[in-house]
């Protein structure tokens, strides 16, 4: 518990929200050969376009704020460009144009107005960039005035990477390389068929392109901009050297206070548009010499909107506005997600998708979407945040000793020692199911109960499943679940299930369950960042 404590700590008690890696310079300090950059980057926007109730968590407290909205980061980026006199590198790390209804509905296309008026200078394609499939990304990429960049992304076919490997820009006076990097699980992670005809490499690229933008395109400063998750850029910083900072997105983290490894630094900024992360680097004689980083919160009492922004994000979502403004049901309490291993808006999820299909089990994916949804109506646009897709749902059967295979892996997948193997989201959701567990004990023998309807599971017995079709699997594969018997596909899909589910006026809860329980971990679990 102590090595949870202290990781915990790492990343959540600089109370002031900056760091930097020695006490600012007086003054009197700077020379003429003292250079300042200045990087803000966003990351897993997930196309929330409008201001949102956000949850912020800090010292052990807990509140709620309007913040977010892209009119909402184009106003705290102008502020921060006229604080520099525009030197300043804007960077977006990926998860952008999906999340939202309108995103859904458009493709993308409705983000790319807005995103423009941002003034971003690149952007890393995240993993979730590919769900409207290869042709539509490379479409918005040219709709779009900033480049995408990634080292590793390739056409299946030809080989060829989709975009280039890094951004070189002068900033300042100071000449900064970004090497892009997204994640290769993408074919594993997420349904198949969203990434037919891209081939993905791993990391093995990364430190030859670090030297080549050190050696041949002059950069006195080299950032890391990975889509992999927090872990996973820890991991790679201490395999990637001669990187000065690395900027971490996917996993949603908050770091207030960065990750130092190898020499360099991990950051992650949030989600949603909520948090904007700014980087300060001292450079003299074209070295970097000192290094500042705060995670600001985008909150409406500290930053206005943009009005223009504003103007054109009404007019982006205007053709959604009637349909996703539908209610589907109400809540009379708090509905959030913002936890690892479960959380009381999917258990209301797992609970509508068990309904939905009449089985003993119900599982929902360990997605990590979606705002705080407050009491009162749940609209459209409000199924649309919290689950994105719209797959429909699958049953079929699977035995006691299938389902102890799957939570083992997928506890592995979460709570992996080795960073390399952490893999997708949080903790899948059960409903009809509980489960007890270590997090720190060795891969396969973690579970310590699991039950289903009270009683213990029994390896031979089957067990009635419903979850989502992922598009690509083999017909018998159900939520990575393989060998699955009598497999179905239903006509009703996730929303479907959500607003069926409602109608029937269920006591929603806004307390967690127990139906997913780590021994050693806290009772409400923020981050995965728990194992060194």
């Amino acid at each position: 518990m102590s090595r949870l404590v202290s990781a915990l700590g790492a990343l959540l008690v600089l109370a002031s929200g900056c760091a930097s890696s020695r006490p600012p310079v007086a003054d009197s300090a700077p020379t003429s050969q003292r250079q300042q950059l200045t990087v803000l980057y966003v990351a897993d926007l997930h196309a929330q376009l409008r201001s949102h109730p956000e949850l912020f968590w800090r010292d052990g407290k807990e509140r709620i704020e309007v913040a977010g909205g892209f009119a909402r980061v184009a106003a705290a980026i102008q502020q921060i460009r006229a604080e520099r006199g525009g030197d300043v590198l804007v960077l977006d790390a990926g998860d952008t144009i999906q999340g939202s209804g309108a995103a859904a509905l458009s493709e993308g296309g409705a983000l790319i107005e807005p995103l423009n008026a941002l003034g971003l200078d690149g952007a890393v394609p995240g993993n979730w960039e590919v769900v409207y499939g290869p042709a539509v990304l490379g479409q918005r990429a040219r709709e779009l005035k900033h480049p995408f960049f990634a080292a590793n992304l390739r056409d299946a076919a030809s080989g060829e990477r989709l975009f280039p490997p890094y951004l070189v820009k002068t900033v300042g006076g100071v000449k900064v390389a970004v090497v892009g990097f997204t994640d290769p699980d993408v074919p594993r992670r997420q349904p198949p068929g969203y990434s037919q005809g891209l081939r993905y490499d791993g990391p093995e690229v990364l430190p030859a392109l670090v030297r080549e933008v050190r050696e041949r395109e002059g950069a006195q400063v080299v950032l890391l901009m990975t889509h992999v998750g927090l872990a996973k850029a820890v991991g790679l910083a201490a395999r990637v050297p001669g990187v000065d900072a690395h900027l971490s997105s996917d996993t949603h983290e908050r770091t207030y206070a960065p990750i130092e490894q190898a020499g360099s630094w991990v950051v992650e900024p949030g989600a949603f548009g909520s948090f904007l992360g700014r980087m300060d680097l001292w450079l003299e004689d074209g070295k970097v010499v000192d290094r500042r980083w705060e995670l600001i919160e985008l909150t409406a009492s500290r930053f206005p909107e943009d009005p223009e922004v504003a103007r054109l994000v009404d007019a982006a979502l205007a053709p959604y506005e009637e349909a996703l403004s539908t209610p589907v049901g109400h809540t009379g309490v708090t509905l959030a997600r913002y936890a690892v291993v479960e959380n009381p808006l999917d258990n209301v999820l797992a609970d509508a998708i068990r309904a939905a299909g009449g089985t003993q089990i119900g599982l929902s994916n360990g997605f990590r979407f979606g705002t705080p949804l407050l009491p009162g109506p749940v609209r459209e646009a409000d199924l649309w945040s919290f689950f994105p897709i719209t797959n429909k749902l699958k049953t079929g059967k699977v035995s006691g000793r299938q389902l102890r295979a799957f939570w083992e892996q997928e506890l592995e997948n979460v709570f992996a020692k080795d960073p390399e193997k952490r893999f997708g989201g949080w903790l899948p959701r059960p409903s009809g199911m509980t489960l007890r567990f270590r997090s720190d004990a060795p891969k396969g023998r973690r579970l310590l109960a699991l039950e289903v309807a009270g009683e213990p599971v029994v390896d031979e017995r089957l067990y009635t499943v419903t979850a989502c079709e992922r598009e690509g699997d083999s017909p018998d594969m159900l939520c990575r679940i393989p060998g699955v018997q009598e497999p179905r596909v239903l006509e009703v899909d996730a929303h479907e299930a959500v607003r069926r589910f409602l109608a029937g006026k269920p006591r929603l809860r806004a307390s967690l369950e127990g139906r997913a329980v780590g021994v050693d971990l806290p009772a409400v679990l923020r981050t995965q960042q728990i194992h060194p």
